[in-house]
C-alpha cells in the first residue's frame, strides 16, 4: 500500500509523471463497462448523413429529421433491448440504458428514443399485464404504435401524486371515463403528444364505485392511422422551445373519453367488471409509491445521457484547448491546456465526469441484476436503488450544465458558434434537471430516504441515539452493497486520523472523510427535524421546510460519497497497470476537488485546519498539472466518434489555420524586400 500511494503522490511538481496507456484502449474498455458491445454497436451504427449532427433546422424540419433516425433505430436490436424476450425483446435492460447514453449525436433523437421505448413502452412493461405486453409492446418496437407518456400536469409537474385527471369507471358499460376536469389538470410537455404519438399511457385518479383509489396509468388512443385527433381529445404543440426541438412536445386535454376495462395496466391495481377494485398491495400510499418505483429506469437514463453530454462537450474543449494558442510565454504562445487557469476549468470537471460514470455503470448494473432476476432486491433494497437513482439523477444533470457552460466559455467566441456544438448541448441538456423529477424535489426525496429507512427499528431511542443509528445504518447498507465492499471497508479502517499528518492521496483516508462528512450531517439534520415531532403537522411542515439547506446538504454529501465509492470499484476492475495508475489519479483529482469546494464546511466543523486546507488546494494543482499530458487520452476513452462530435474545433480546425497562418508568415519573410 504504500509503494502504491507513493507512486500516486507523484503526480505534480517534482515527482515522476505517468507513463500513457497504450493508445488507451484498457481505458476505454473499462468506460464502456459490461455492455461494451453495446456501445461499440451504436458507433458502427450511428452513422453517416441521417446521423449527422446539424445545426439550426426549422423546428418541423428537425423533428421530421429525428422521426427518420428513429425509424432507422426501429429496424435495428435497439428497440428492444429493454422488453421480454416473450414479446420478440432481447430482455436486456441493461442494454437499453447503454444504448440510449450512447445518442448524443443528436439530444433530440436521445429524448426521442427515451419517450417511445424507455418511458411509453416501458411503462406498459412495468405497470401491464402479460395481456398488455403481448398486446402493445411488438407494436411499439417496431414504431407501428408511436406513443406518449403522459403523466405531468400544467398544475402538478412533480406533485404526481396530485394529479386531477380521473378515469371513472361504469359497470354497466365496462368502459373507464377519462377526463380532463379544468387546465390544471391538462397534460402538459408531453414528448410525441404535439404531432406523432398515436397513443398514451395516461395518469389519472382512478375512481369506482365512489372510491378514489388514487393515481393508476392506462392506455388511451389520442389520434388516429392518419394522425387526425380522435374524438374528444385535444392536442396542441407546446411550440418552439429552448432545447430539444426535434421532440414534439404537446398538450392533450380529454373530453370525456371512453375506453375498455382492459386498457387500465393493472399490475398493482385492477378492476373488476363489475367495478370492485383490488391490488396486491394494500396500502394506498405504498402502491402508489411502488407504481412510480418500477419506473425508476427513465432517472438513470436522464443520468446517463446527461453524463455524455457533459463527455461530448470535455472532448470537444480540451481537443480545441490543446490546439489554441494565446498569449505570449517565454517560448512563444501558450497552448491554452498549459495554462493552470485552463487546466482548472476542465480537467476537475473530467474527473467528476469519470466518478459519475462509474457510479451510472454500477447503478445501471443494480437495475438490470434486480429487472431480470440475477441479484433480485428486497423491498429495502428497491428503495436503495430508487433513492440512489434520484440522487445521482439530480448530481449528474447538475455536472452537465455546469461541465458544458464551463467549457463553452473555455472555448472562447469560437465555442459560441453553433456549428461548434457546444451551444446546441447547453440547451439540450438544461430540461435535463426538470425530466423525470425536479432535482431539488429528488435530492429532498433522498434525503428522506436517508432518515427513514430504517424509522421501524428505532423504538424507543432518543433523539440523539435515534440520529446517530439512522445515520450509521445507512452508510452501513449502502457500502453493503458496494461493488468493492471488502477493499473499501479495508481502506477505511487502515485510514490515519484526522490530522496534518495524514497523507492527503491516502484513499482510506479520503473514503473516511467523505463517509465522515455524511454522517455528521445526517446526523445532525434528524436531530434538528427530530423537534418536528409531537403531532402538530403545521409545525412538522415550517421545521422541515426551513431545514431546506440541511436536507439538500444531506443528500449531496451522500451522492459524493457514493460516486468515490464507485470510482474505487471501477480502478479495482482494472487490470492494466499503467492505466490503473492514471485512474488512481484521476480518482485523487475528483475527491480533493469535492474537498476543495467544501472547505469551509470541512474547516467549521474541524476536520481539516487551515494548513490542511491550503494543502488541499495546492494538491488539486499539482493534480491539474499531472494529469495535463493526459487529458487527450481522458477524454478519447469515451469513445465518442469525430462524427458525433461533428465540432470543427475539436477536428482539427484550429491546427490547419496555424498552419496556413505559418506558411503566410514564412513565405512573407522569405519574399524578396521590394525594390527602393
Amino acid at each position: 500500500m504504500a509503494d502504491e500511494r507513493g507512486a500516486r503522490t507523484g503526480v505534480g511538481g517534482a515527482r515522476v509523471g505517468l507513463e500513457p496507456p497504450d493508445g488507451g484502449a484498457a481505458l476505454r474498455e473499462l468506460l464502456d463497462g459490461r455492455w461494451r458491445e453495446v456501445r461499440e454497436r451504436a458507433r458502427e451504427r450511428l452513422t453517416g448523413e441521417l446521423f449527422a449532427p446539424v445545426a439550426g433546422l426549422p423546428v418541423e424540419e428537425h423533428r421530421t429529421r429525428v422521426s427518420e433516425q428513429l425509424a432507422a433505430l426501429a429496424a435495428t436490436e435497439v428497440s428492444g433491448y429493454g422488453f421480454p424476450t416473450a414479446v420478440g425483446g432481447s430482455g436486456d435492460l441493461g442494454a437499453s440504458v447503454a444504448a440510449f447514453q450512447m445518442l448524443v449525436c443528436d439530444m433530440s433523437l436521445m429524448v426521442k428514443v427515451g419517450v417511445q421505448w424507455g418511458l411509453f413502452g416501458g411503462a406498459i412493461h412495468a405497470l401491464g399485464s402479460d395481456r398488455h405486453h403481448a398486446e402493445y409492446l411488438p407494436r411499439v418496437m417496431s414504431l407501428e404504435l408511436p406513443g406518449c407518456f403522459a403523466m405531468t400536469e400544467t398544475g402538478h409537474g412533480s406533485d404526481v401524486q396530485r394529479l386531477r385527471t380521473t378515469a371513472d369507471y361504469d359497470p354497466a358499460t365496462g368502459e373507464f371515463t377519462v377526463h380532463t376536469p379544468d387546465e390544471a389538470a391538462r397534460k402538459d410537455y408531453i414528448g410525441n403528444a404535439a404531432r406523432d404519438g398515436r397513443a398514451a399511457v395516461v395518469f389519472a385518479r382512478l375512481r369506482t364505485l365512489g372510491t378514489d383509489h388514487g393515481v393508476h396509468a392506462l392506455v388511451v388512443p389520442i389520434r388516429d392511422a392518419e394522425g387526425r385527433s380522435l374524438p374528444g381529445v385535444t392536442l396542441s404543440d407546446c411550440g418552439p422551445k429552448g432545447g430539444l426541438n426535434g421532440v414534439d412536445n404537446g398538450r392533450i386535454s380529454f373530453d370525456r373519453v371512453r375506453v375498455p376495462r382492459e386498457a387500465l395496466l393493472d399490475r398493482y391495481g385492477s378492476v373488476a367488471p363489475d367495478g370492485t377494485y383490488s391490488s396486491p398491495i394494500e396500502n394506498p400510499n405504498r402502491r402508489f409509491f411502488t407504481m412510480l418505483g418500477t419506473l425508476v429506469r427513465g432517472r438513470i437514463s436522464v443520468a446517463g445521457g446527461a453524463g455524455t453530454a457533459a463527455e461530448a462537450a470535455l472532448a470537444i474543449a480540451v481537443r480545441y484547448a490543446e490546439a489554441r494558442r494565446q498569449f505570449e510565454g517565454p517560448d512563444g504562445e501558450v497552448l491554452l491546456l498549459d495554462r493552470r487557469s485552463h487546466q482548472r476549468r476542465l480537467l476537475p470537471r473530467l474527473a467528476r465526469g469519470y466518478a459519475l460514470h462509474f457510479a451510472q455503470e454500477e447503478l445501471v448494473a443494480a437495475l438490470h441484476d434486480a429487472e431480470t432476476g440475477e441479484r433480485p432486491l428486497d423491498e429495502h433494497g428497491r428503495r436503495e436503488l430508487e433513492s440512489r437513482a434520484a440522487g445521482l439523477k439530480a448530481v449528474a444533470t447538475w455536472h452537465a450544465l455546469d461541465t458544458v457552460q464551463a467549457c463553452r466559455e473555455a472555448c472562447g467566441g469560437a465555442g459560441y458558434l453553433a456549428e461548434n456544438r457546444l451551444t446546441q448541448l447547453r440547451a439540450d441538456a438544461d430540461v435535463f434537471t426538470t425530466f423525470e423529477g425536479d432535482n431539488v424535489v429528488l435530492l429532498q426525496l433522498l434525503a428522506k430516504a436517508l432518515l427513514t429507512e430504517h424509522r421501524d427499528a428505532f423504538g424507543d431511542l432518543d433523539a440523539l441515539r435515534m440520529a446517530r443509528f439512522a445515520a450509521g445504518q445507512v452508510l452501513e447498507g449502502v457500502v453493503e452493497r458496494t461493488a468493492a465492499r471488502s477493499l473499501i471497508e479495508r481502506l477505511v479502517s487502515a485510514a490515519p486520523g484526522r490530522g496534518d499528518e495524514a497523507d492527503l492521496y491516502d484513499r482510506g483516508w479520503q473514503l473516511k472523510l467523505l463517509e465522515d462528512r455524511e454522517e455528521h450531517t445526517v446526523t445532525g439534520l434528524a436531530r434538528r427535524l427530530r423537534r418536528a415531532g409531537g403531532g402538530d403537522p403545521e409545525r412538522a411542515f415550517r421545521i422541515f421546510d426551513d431545514a431546506q439547506d440541511h436536507v439538500l446538504k444531506a443528500a449531496r454529501v451522500h451522492v459524493d460519497r457514493v460516486v468515490l465509492e464507485a470510482f474505487v470499484a471501477a480502478i479495482e476492475r482494472c487490470p492494466e497497470p499503467v492505466t490503473r495508475k492514471l485512474l488512481e489519479r484521476v480518482c485523487d483529482l475528483y475527491v480533493l476537488s469535492v474537498v476543495e469546494e467544501d472547505r469551509a464546511w470541512f474547516l467549521e466543523h474541524e476536520r481539516l485546519s487551515g494548513t490542511r486546507a491550503k494543502a488541499v488546494v495546492q494538491a488539486v494543482d499539482d493534480l491539474c498539472r499531472g494529469l495535463r499530458p493526459h487529458a487527450r487520452t481522458l477524454v478519447d476513452a469515451f469513445g465518442l466518434p469525430d462524427a458525433w462530435l461533428a465540432a470543427p474545433i475539436a477536428l482539427g480546425a484550429e491546427a490547419r489555420r496555424q498552419e496556413e497562418q505559418l506558411r503566410n508568415d514564412t513565405a512573407e519573410q522569405d519574399a524578396p524586400a521590394p525594390a527602393s
